[in-house]
């Protein structure tokens, strides 16, 4: 026991759960803030806006595995962080959202900001809780960390209202929560799997973000080795193999690209880890490859069946599970397997020489976007971690092998939401968690508008990345959808637009626009050197608005 105030006991249980940064903005004196002020451990993060605060600490959490806190204070800054938690769910980002409340001894009569913020967050999050009374922070704490890292992760909001927060009490020793807690799958499926997946003539794996979660990185790329299957990803899931591996086929749904097209819709067997299957990673579920069988792997019960029924369900983890199903399968190797590996990997190497022609073939102007992602490879490389928007020209970025993911981990990407401005205040955060990584974010002009504010936040606290404008002058993604409509345009073209060099300047970042295909490389180049220089780099690229990616043509066609 000790005497603290609430917000002191909520401060000593951020540091025993190892929280180095509060992403946030303060409200009232005597809030979360005060105690902060007193425990350098933790950095308080200051933006200029609420969700920007939430996008960080969702981003953080993704590209670590582990939990990330923000705070927002009552009222229009719970609105204001909303889109966040929205987003942290579709993402299953374990992030730990803490927020103010109205004292209960006024509430109902019209308190300032007075909210029911309770009702606001209960949908878009795994708990949303009002602690009533001091004593009860420890637990609160305790089971929001737990709740937010076991099972499918997700976010937490946590409610201290100002009697709680400010009033002393003895407050009980905190205790961690335990975190990762791993389920096995039922012996019998994984059974049942083995001796499918041995019968299998053209078996395709796809790796989600629950694979990534579970560090199932091994386990998946001896999978494939072993058994000379192409592995394919979900947005979420990419990171959980090095994409230069001669199996890595790229992604899936709207993500494809032609090898994996073709690859996909070939397929025998479909295995899918850790993967909700959505609208965008199936192709509105119509792109399940015709006679397949399908067995299904996912640590949710809450998503086994909920799209593609399996023939062979399993409920665990997938690290453990893909371990049980590698035991049981090393014996039965064959030749067969060998030579099945040699011939997809010979595929894939003469798809990636093509790639590579037509990238580097691609001089036309406007600015192609596919050569703008293909230059960004090539000049940060290895040791890179690219932070996605998710819009008609960004799309280019999700494929592969035109921006290929080096690094295990070395990816971020939105859930099935797709807020935007997302990738562009979350490129930040993983900036902070990862300070000896390179950190890109390419999104479109519409969404960098939306949250270019808080890029004084990447200056201010020493978080170095690239935004690499994508810029069609439009939202590109309801424009193109308008011109299948016959060319009827509205609200879709911005007439009026920031010059982004003197808003980089201004921001006091490097700053360049680029026109002419031959300056990609060289303006990429002075924008890493920046980085390394401490400065955060905004290049303006000018682009074709026409160019889209197959993937996202077929997908707009069914």
């Amino acid at each position: 026991m000790a005497l603290l105030t609430g917000w002191q006991a909520v401060v000593k249980a951020l540091c025993l759960e190892g929280i180095q940064f509060v992403y946030g903005l303060p409200s009232s004196p005597k809030d979360l803030y005060d105690a902060l002020y007193d425990e350098p451990s933790i950095k308080a993060i200051q933006v200029r806006h609420e969700a920007a605060g939430g996008f960080m600490a969702m981003a953080h959490a993704l590209s670590t595995g582990e939990p990330a806190v923000c705070y927002a204070s009552q009222g229009p800054g719970i609105a204001n962080i909303t889109p966040a938690m929205l987003e942290s769910l579709a993402a299953c980002a374990p992030v730990i959202l803490l927020g103010a409340g109205v004292d209960g001894h006024i509430y109902g009569k019209g308190a300032f900001q007075e909210t029911d913020q309770i009702s606001i967050m209960s949908p878009i999050t795994k708990w949303a809780v009002r602690v009533p009374y001091a004593e009860k922070i420890p637990w609160t704490i305790r089971r929001a960390f737990f709740l937010a890292t076991n099972g499918q992760p997700g976010p937490v909001y946590i409610e201290i209202p100002p009697e709680v927060g400010r009033n002393r009490a003895d407050i009980p020793d905190y205790i961690p929560a335990v975190r990762h807690l791993k389920t096995a799958g039922d012996y019998n499926q994984i059974k049942k799997a083995i001796e499918l997946i041995s019968r299998s003539e053209r078996p395709v794996i796809v790796a989600g973000g629950g694979a990534r979660r579970s560090r199932a990185h091994d386990e998946l790329r001896e999978l494939a080795d072993l058994l000379g299957m192409p592995i394919m990803t979900t947005p979420s899931g990419r990171g959980s193999i090095e994409e230069d591996h001669p199996l890595h086929f790229g992604g899936v749904g709207i993500y494809r690209n032609s090898l994996g097209i073709k690859t996909f819709a070939e397929a025998d067997l479909l295995i899918t880890v850790g993967s909700r299957n959505e609208e965008f990673q199936t192709g509105a579920w119509k792109l399940f490859p015709e006679g397949a069988k399908f067995i299904q792997i996912d640590i949710e019960s809450f998503e086994i069946g909920r799209n593609w029924l399996p023939d062979i369900p399993i409920w665990g983890d997938a690290k453990i599970v893909l371990a049980s199903i590698l035991e049981g399968i090393r014996d039965l190797a064959t030749p067969k397997w060998e030579e099945r590996r040699e011939k997809y990997s010979e595929e894939k190497r003469a798809y990636e020489a093509q790639v590579e022609e037509e990238c580097r073939k691609c001089n036309d102007i406007p600015i192609k976007s596919k050569r703008v992602v293909y230059e960004i490879n090539q000049v940060f490389g290895r040791n890179t971690i690219m932070v996605h928007e998710n819009g008609s020209q960004d799309l280019w970025s999700y494929y592969s092998p035109y921006y290929r993911v080096l690094d295990r981990d070395g990816d971020i990407a939105p859930g099935e939401q797709t807020c935007m401005g997302a990738g562009v205040m979350g490129a930040v955060g993983v900036k902070l968690a990862h300070p000896d990584k390179k950190v890109v974010c390419v999104t479109g002009d519409g969404a960098f508008q939306m949250y270019n504010q808080d890029v004084p936040t990447a200056v201010q606290y020493d978080a170095p990345v690239t935004w690499v404008i994508l810029n069609n002058f439009s939202l590109g993604w309801p424009k193109v959808g308008q011109k299948e409509l016959g060319g009827r345009y509205i609200a879709t073209d911005f007439t009026v637009q920031p010059d982004f060099v003197q808003m980089a300047h201004a921001y006091s970042c490097y700053g360049e626009r680029i026109e002419k295909p031959e300056d990609i490389r060289g303006a990429l180049e002075r924008a890493l050197k920046a980085n390394e220089s401490g400065k955060p780099a905004i290049l303006d690229f000018i682009v074709d608005p026409d160019d889209l990616a197959e993937g996202f043509n077929l997908y707009r066609k069914l």
